[in-house]
């Protein structure tokens, strides 16, 4: 005769030690959810245009509630920082691999094409960036290191001798910048691809 299948235990049959490390793990993961859904609220409300969205804002749209958000953040500059590490994440996944072309003009062609494409994506989290720096120390912080390293991968595309005069090196970190691009797509109102073509043809003047 076959044994009856054993039950299923109940929880209040299982030793506490079996069942708050499960409890633990279930709280842990619902943490990193709401962290999540908070800082991919921000993304989105700063994707769709708004520049300073607001604790509320950033609340309502994850689902959580505002507690919920100061609990993950300690103050909005710090939810900010996430927002900046999608920048970053962007420069690096475009820059940190060789450059393309064996002359100078070839490199700052592809240098041209990468950033363009670059600015385009990152242009409402940039533009906040830029609004907010004046009140968070972090963003001002970010946005000198970040425009530092795109002057360093400039630099690195360019000859010992166009290095060697300073004012062709600050005409080209000038136009290669995203206030350019900026001025060109939204007071000039050009398209991408023919902002793209003014930058280019600017620096190919720029290293004549």
């Amino acid at each position: 005769m076959m044994p009856a299948p054993a039950e299923e235990p109940n929880a209040q049959d299982l030793p506490r030690a079996l069942i708050e490390p499960t409890q633990a793990d279930g709280r842990r993961q619902r943490s990193v959810d709401s962290r999540t859904r908070i800082v991919q609220a921000l993304l989105d409300l700063v994707g769709e245009g708004e520049i300073s969205p607001s604790a509320e804002q950033v609340a309502v749209r994850a689902q959580v509630g505002l507690r919920s958000v100061f609990r993950h953040f300690k103050d909005m500059d710090s939810l900010y920082s996430e927002m900046s590490q999608v920048i970053e994440a962007e420069i690096v996944k475009t820059f940190y691999r060789p450059h393309v072309g064996g002359t100078v003009a070839e490199r700052l062609a592809d240098l041209v094409s990468r950033r363009a494409g670059l600015f385009e994506r990152i242009a409402p989290y940039r533009r906040a960036s830029t609004t907010l720096a004046h009140r968070s120390s972090f963003l001002a912080s970010e946005q000198k290191r970040m425009t530092a390293g795109l002057r360093k991968i400039l630099e690195d595309a360019l000859t010992p001798q166009i290095l060697a005069d300073r004012a062709k090196v600050e005409a080209l970190d000038l136009l290669l910048s995203f206030d350019s691009w900026n001025r060109l797509r939204r007071d000039q109102n050009l398209s991408p691809s023919k902002a793209e073509a003014v930058i280019d043809a600017a620096v190919s003047r720029v290293i004549v």
